[in-house]
């Protein structure tokens, strides 16, 4: 990053290298964003340290994992003042269940992604997992029925 605390073309090109493939040997990094190794592997580094770059993982097939079934659940919390918020939040982080949770500005407080078998499955995920979450008031399911588009940055 530059002085401003900004990304350079490189660092961006580097970050889109990565994004698509994060196993790459640094020597393919570099040839694909044009500098040599050691520019490359000491940009790599400052990504990692200044957080930019999280991590890294593999992408795995939920089909094949037996978790291919993704309900999104509206949620509406009895209270918003922030020791609910705080008690709700934590309880979500502690649901591996819940794949996702975003609080929300609208209708809404929360919206949850809910990944498992299948809708038996999801049913045992909403009475035992959702419906114990503090300050419950209400919730609204909606099923898909394919991702059409399901990128991470």
């Amino acid at each position: 990053m530059s002085d401003t605390g900004l990304l350079d073309p490189f660092d961006r090109k580097i970050l889109d290298v990565l994004s698509r493939d994060g196993r790459l040997p640094i020597t393919e990094i570099a040839r694909r964003v044009g500098l040599s190794k050691s520019p490359t592997q000491a940009r790599l580094r400052r990504l990692e340290r200044d957080g930019v770059i999280l991590g890294y993982r593999a992408l795995l097939d939920p089909a094949k994992l037996d978790r291919d079934h993704v309900a999104f659940v509206e949620v509406r919390l009895t209270d918003t003042r922030e020791a609910a918020l705080t008690a709700f939040n934590a309880a979500v982080q502690a649901a591996p269940e819940i794949e996702q949770c975003h609080l929300i500005a609208g209708q809404f407080d929360y919206l949850l992604k809910i990944r498992c078998r299948d809708m038996r499955a999801y049913r045992d995920v909403l009475a035992e997992v959702v419906s114990n979450l503090p300050y419950l008031a209400s919730t609204s399911t909606h099923v898909s029925m394919q991702a059409v588009k399901d990128a991470a940055l």
